[in-house]
């Protein structure tokens, strides 16, 4: 992708970062690594990239803080979080049971929760990328990862 339409650098609200299992932290953290080896991602009506973005909650809402590369502040998108509270209870709830799975149930089951877990996963990120419509645009992949770390973010309630 071209650098005008580029996450070069992803910061996570440390105070909004919950600290989950050892296997959601990796997640978190390959989505992170991904996130930035490739995306697709541009500011709507704004200055072109590359972006640096910080990613936090503050006062109940989900803050992305865009920044341009040389750190100038662009523009902060506030959404609400009430729609994401569900399909991130959910995800949670069938991460547990997929690595729980991994464990100990067969193959063919564990295939069936990481199937559920994906169209979960999946749901989210098509929510992310409604939700930030006429804000910022990016492909299926850039939203599947910022998913995953909204995830990570400490959502009360």
């Amino acid at each position: 992708m071209p650098q005008r339409r580029r996450i070069v650098d992803v910061v996570l609200d440390e105070e909004s970062v919950a600290r989950r299992t050892p296997e959601v932290e990796h997640e978190r953290a390959v989505a992170l690594f991904d996130l930035l080896e490739e995306n697709d991602f541009a500011l709507v009506g704004g200055e072109a990239g590359p972006y640096k973005l910080h990613i936090g909650i503050f006062e109940q809402r989900l803050v992305f803080g865009l920044h341009a590369a040389d750190d100038r502040k662009l523009r902060d998108i506030v959404l609400s979080l009430t729609p994401f509270r569900k399909v991130v209870k959910d995800y949670f709830l069938i991460c547990e049971s997929y690595y729980s799975a991994i464990k100990k149930l067969s193959p063919s089951q564990i295939e069936a929760l990481d199937m559920g877990r994906r169209g979960l996963h999946n749901e989210g990120s098509e929510l992310l990328r409604e939700r930030l419509a006429g804000k910022l645009e990016m492909d299926l992949d850039t939203a599947r990862r910022l998913f995953t770390l909204i995830c990570a973010l400490h959502i009360k309630g």
